[in-house]
């Protein structure tokens, strides 16, 4: 179990560099004349802008570039931002679609233990003495169980060079990710494989390691990679290399140019999509107002941003109300929650922590801050995820100062001297919260938390830090030298949890810092109950487990959820087919997008 601690950042929300892209001088492919969009200062004048394309093409606004289109990714905030363009050349073999997975085309189908396609197997394996399995011969021997897991490929698949895909392909990736560092989830995966396999051309076998039954075993897949092209480069620099830059796949679309801050896709001949859009020019710019203008006065079709602030999400809800865009939203995968280091010895009393849980207007964070586009979460397993628990068999903490009063007069944090704050040990009863500063949303969270705290006589102190402080292994989070954290996860197709609710996922100087249990909750049921609900592959036991788990979870509260942020799709009028999803990227469904007359 202790390799799932390979996974400690990878949920983390957080962010990439903006890349430095060369352009055709330096080998990109190159398009033709008049492809390039410009998009610069303030909301472009209608009568200035691109009239529609005529040859059937979309016209795509993102708030971010990525730094490579490969199909791996550093960390889950580097697949957000890199997966809706990657989606198109790498189409994922099976798609995580509101957190269940569903097969793209590249995969024949999904494997389960009921098509056959993943088999369980009981075997006699060796002990050291520290009781972990070993190959070498020794007089204790045990029995495990070892899971494999057969994928079936599409035999018709093609690169875009007309060279079909094969097992090889796949093969090829899953040998460069043990010579090349693919990112975390790659690594994630080796630790998983005792070895992945070929069956004949079209077909691949997973083989995990004894006794390892990690719920993500479903994904231990190699997405292929081109191996007729690689195969004799020198690979050491791959994931800088101009294929990561300009990449051949084998999705419904190939790369035409790259150019800094923009590039173009055209269609791939060999995957039969005849009604998807001929062409996608895609622009990257930072300016959330920028890409709300360009769509509204037509140099954009489709625009993808996370929920603004307030003023500027009113007003793109206005332009909804008028008529001039069309707006899909949907539950963002990153959550919002506040820490409690339980550490602490004042916030190691459930009472004070229940106290500041019940202070806190969640709902008027969700109302103002996201419009109401949102809801208030109960428990870390988010709404979608197949073991989100009933709320009435969790603990829940509506809003109620009263009630949050009524708990810190119980505990003796009484206002003596009428000034309008609690004391403790004589000295205003004060509490620090650290969050990062580069985020308007979490500072207007964190400003919502002060405002709630101080009308029931608690102080908050805010400190502001860069997020590669406040994630770094020797900061507050993994140092765990903080009182109250506001920050954020990522969540998957899958919940899993070890690494965060574990005790073994407390960072320590024993474990060298690592796991994400950063309240340092370490409660003997909760344990045991995380640990079956990641580890078992029987379905009620799992579902069993993780609702013991959040009722124990919201019961003791650790960590108080606060919101899962939005992600929001506007386009023309025009535009009929974005559906953004919360796990899937948004372009997942682009082939089926079109134009109405």
């Amino acid at each position: 179990m202790a390799l799932i601690l390979l996974l400690t950042a990878c949920q983390l929300e957080g962010g990439v560099a903006r890349p430095t892209v060369p352009g055709a001088a330096n080998g990109a492919p190159t398009t033709t004349p008049g492809a390039e969009m410009a998009l610069t200062g303030a909301a472009p004048d209608a009568s200035a802008l691109p009239a529609t394309p005529a040859d059937g093409s979309l016209r795509l606004g993102l708030t971010s570039e990525p730094s490579d289109l490969l199909p791996y990714h550093n960390d889950s905030a580097d697949e957000r931002i890199t997966a809706p363009i990657s989606q198109l050349l790498f189409p994922a073999p099976l798609l995580a679609l509101n957190y269940t997975y569903t097969t793209t085309g590249i995969l024949e189908r999904v494997p389960s233990i009921e098509n056959g396609d993943v088999q369980i197997k009981t075997l006699d394996v060796f002990l050291d003495s520290a009781g972990l399995i070993t190959t070498t011969e020794t007089s204790v021997i045990t029995q495990v169980q070892q899971l494999s897991v057969t994928y079936h490929w599409n035999p018709k698949l093609t690169w875009s060079d007309g060279t079909l895909v094969t097992a090889d392909d796949s093969l090829f990736a899953y040998d460069l990710a043990r010579k090349v560092n693919l990112g975390q989830e790659a690594n994630s995966r080796l630790a998983l494989l005792e070895r992945y396999e070929k069956v004949d051309a079209h077909t691949t076998r997973a083989i995990l390691r004894p006794d390892f039954t990690d719920a993500a075993y479903i994904t231990t897949y190699w997405t292929p990679l081109p191996k007729h092209l690689l195969e004799g480069a020198d690979l050491s620099t791959f994931t800088s290399s101009q294929y990561a830059l300009v990449p051949v796949g084998y999705g419904p679309y190939m790369l035409e140019r790259r150019d800094q801050g923009s590039m173009r896709l055209v269609r791939n001949p060999y995957w039969e999509a005849p009604n998807a859009p001929t062409a996608l020019s895609l622009i990257f710019r930072d300016s959330v107002d920028l890409l709300r203008g360009a769509v509204t006065g037509g140099s954009l079709d489709v625009a993808e941003f996370e929920l603004p602030e307030p003023t500027l999400a009113q007003s793109i809800q206005n332009d909804v109300t008028s008529g001039m865009l069309n707006l899909a939203t949907t539950p963002s995968p990153i959550w919002e929650h506040l820490d409690f280091n339980l550490d602490i010895p004042m916030l190691q009393d459930i009472r004070l922590r229940r106290a500041i849980a019940q202070a806190i207007n969640r709902q008027a964070m969700v109302d103002t801050l996201l419009l109401g586009h949102s809801s208030v979460l109960e428990s870390w397993v988010v709404p979608g995820q197949a073991a989100a628990a009933p709320l009435d068999q969790l603990t829940r903490y509506p809003y109620n100062p009263d009630e949050s009063r009524r708990l810190l007069d119980e505990i003796g944090y009484t206002d003596t001297d009428g000034d309008g704050l609690r004391e403790f040990n004589g000295e205003p009863l004060t509490i620090n919260l650290v969050t990062t500063a580069a985020s308007p949303l979490r500072q207007a969270i964190a400003a919502q938390i002060y405002a709630d705290l101080a009308t029931v006589g608690v102080r908050l102190e805010i400190d502001t830090i860069s997020a590669a402080d406040l994630y770094r292994q020797d900061g507050p989070l993994y140092r765990r030298n903080f009182e109250l954290a506001l920050f954020a996860w990522i969540a998957g197709p899958d919940p899993r949890g070890w690494e965060r609710w574990s005790c073994a996922g407390v960072p320590n100087e024993a474990n060298q810092w690592t796991g994400n249990n950063f309240s340092g909750w370490c409660f003997f049921e909760a344990d045991k109950a995380i640990r079956t609900a990641t580890t078992t592959i029987d379905p009620t036991e799992r579902q069993a487990a993780y609702l013991r788990q959040q009722q124990l979870f919201t019961q003791e509260l650790p960590v108080l959820p606060l919101f899962q942020r939005v992600d929001v799709v506007v386009s023309a009028p025009s535009i009929r087919g974005p559906q953004p999803d919360s796990t899937a990227p948004w372009t997942w469904n682009l082939t089926s997008w079109g134009r109405e007359p």
